[in-house]
């Protein structure tokens, strides 16, 4: 029997933006493994971009996010472990700035913390660092 090629999945990842800071965990998925990354995870049937990003953040962290909307998208090749996706990157705020990050998905992540963008932790997830390096900013920039 033929081995069937891998076929590319759609992620959603969400720049969680409070004051300068952004939200970022460290992965214990193999993908990434110990690497910083943003919260997010795959988007799902039916699904609109916005919901699968704050499904994924509540499910993830416990937070309601707010303002949500779409930043870019990439295409990403993990050949290490055969695995495609293509990342839809999005951004939000919280609904209610006093509510803390959970680690409600402890297999998945060690932690949530909130980083200042000029002093971002290492290493970075791959899609992430590669955005950062070629000058992507998430945050919004005043007309």
């Amino acid at each position: 029997m033929e081995k069937e090629a891998p076929v590319p999945r759609v992620g959603v990842v969400v720049y969680l933006l409070k004051g300068n800071a952004v939200l970022l965990g460290r992965r214990l998925s193999s993908n990434g493994h110990s690497t910083f990354a943003l919260p997010g995870g795959h988007l799902e049937f039916g699904e609109s971009f916005e919901e699968c990003a704050a499904r994924e953040v509540k499910e993830e962290t416990g937070l309601n996010i707010d303002k949500i909307e779409f930043l870019t998208v990439t295409n990403n090749v993990f050949p290490t472990n055969q695995s495609h996706y293509v990342i839809i990157f999005m951004r939000a705020v919280l609904i209610d700035p006093s509510q803390q990050p959970q680690n409600l998905e402890p297999d998945k992540c060690s932690g949530w913390d909130w980083y200042e963008w000029n002093n971002l932790p290492e290493p970075l997830f791959d899609p992430l660092e590669k955005m950062i390096k070629g000058g992507f900013n998430p945050f919004p920039t005043s007309s």
